[in-house]
């Protein structure tokens, strides 16, 4: 079943307009390397239920993987063959608002091959272009 939110304040919300880069979340925090996207757009659950389906196949149980993002907003649709006018429409599926920048799933604890292999099969799932990257070793 594909990931919504346990209850909202509200049923229904206006699309919005996503601008600029992502300031959190943009880095890889949890594993050792991460899915990152280069684009603006809405990833619904089902997709990510599916990428995070492609993660778990390839790496099995040696890794561990993370989901970074959570679909928040509810969508909205009419019928088909609805006149127009009559409100808005109601909830159909719910989607995570992704800016370019944000990490959407990580892996660690498997090899780098095994890694990309488990990324890139993630990455096909997904609407928006994507890219890999990995963590970033701090000093301190």
């Amino acid at each position: 079943m594909a990931l919504m939110p346990k209850r909202e304040k509200y049923r229904k919300q206006m699309r919005g307009v996503v601008k600029g880069n992502a300031t959190r979340g943009n880095y890889v925090a949890f594993g050792d390397a991460g899915l990152q996207t280069l684009e603006a757009g809405w990833i619904t659950g089902q997709q990510i239920e599916a990428a995070r389906i492609a993660i778990s196949r390839a790496v099995g149980r040696a890794g561990k993987y993370w989901i970074r993002i959570f679909p928040h907003k509810p969508v909205t649709g009419k019928p088909l063959e609805v006149r127009m006018g009559t409100g808005k429409g109601e909830p159909e599926y719910h989607c995570a608002v992704v800016k370019p920048g944000t990490i959407l799933f990580e892996v660690g604890g498997i090899p780098k091959a095994m890694a990309r292999m488990a990324l890139n099969k993630a990455a096909n799932k997904m609407p928006t272009r994507c890219r890999l990257v990995e963590r970033a070793h701090q000093l301190g």
